[in-house]
């Protein structure tokens, strides 16, 4: 049976590390402050906001939101985000996506300063990510996902990573961590043949294809580490991720389950940017 890696124990280690970097930052009379930015009403959206308050709270952060109606222009946006850039108070700022139709996304998000790009949004992030200088911060579910390898000694050094998933908020950034740490890297794909027999040459499987249930025991070996990304609503409507957990626990050594993995690190990892953006101060 796999160890079960479990994101609530990793999540209270890292809290009580902020806890402390945070109670250190206030006794210099420097409070790191979160500052989240929703346009309309969407449940997910709203959720998240939520997650990303108590985190805060939990830990003492600084927290503040601005609500848009979803009919908001552009350019309001932009200048609502041009002034939290011009406010010392806020130290990363978090836009909550997607963004209403019509609008000009990549235009929005790049007028963001990469120094308070908290979520790796910004093509300045995803260069820093690529050059591997503090430019901005990577995006918080791939940060997550490695704190899950550093929380269980998990050295990825000359082992063969291996991701599914090539999106910007994980796929990409995930494999560019994982190279910075010298693991030799693939990515996979909808487009990559024969994904079972490539997968099952990997000691780290990291997957985020977004299909629940789309990595199977034909893509898993003994002893192997599975970190599923997917957040998915199953055929009998309880939550599952992207790998079948029922057909993966006998086999591989360890693996995050859904829920209760990557999902519940996330907001810690946001909080950690945001200490992280105060302290460069």
């Amino acid at each position: 049976m796999a160890k079960i890696l479990s994101g609530r124990e990793v999540a209270l280690q890292l809290n009580e590390q902020l806890k402390e970097r945070i109670r250190v930052l206030r006794l210099k009379g420097l409070v790191p402050s979160l500052c989240v930015v929703r346009v309309g009403e969407d449940p997910g959206d709203i959720s998240y906001e939520t997650g990303a308050r108590k985190r805060c709270e939990l830990t003492n952060a600084g927290f503040r939101a601005v609500h848009l109606p979803g009919n908001v222009s552009q350019e309001e946006l932009i200048g609502v985000i041009r002034s939290l850039n011009e406010d010392p108070g806020v130290h990363g700022v978090l836009l909550l996506r997607p963004l209403p139709r019509g609008m000009d996304e990549a235009k929005v998000v790049n007028s963001l300063l990469p120094s308070k790009d908290v979520d790796g949004m910004t093509d300045l992030s995803m260069s820093g990510i690529l050059t591997g200088r503090n430019t901005g911060f990577a995006p918080c579910t791939a940060e997550a996902a490695m704190a899950f390898l550093d929380h269980y000694g998990i050295d990825p050094c000359g082992k063969r990573a291996v991701v599914v998933g090539r999106s910007l908020v994980f796929g990409k950034p995930a494999a560019l961590i994982l190279l910075g740490r010298n693991a030799t890297i693939t990515v996979c794909h909808t487009r990559t043949r024969d994904l079972p027999s490539i997968a099952r040459q990997a000691d780290i499987l990291m997957v985020a294809c977004g299909h629940a249930g789309a990595v199977g025991r034909e893509c898993l070996r003994d002893g192997q580490i599975v970190i599923d990304v997917g957040i998915n609503v199953g055929a009998d409507g309880k939550m599952c991720g992207d790998v079948d957990f029922a057909q993966a626990e006998p086999v591989v050594g360890a693996i995050t389950p859904v829920p209760g993995g990557v999902g519940a690190v996330t907001t810690s990892i946001l909080v950690r940017h945001v200490v992280e953006a105060c302290e460069r101060i």
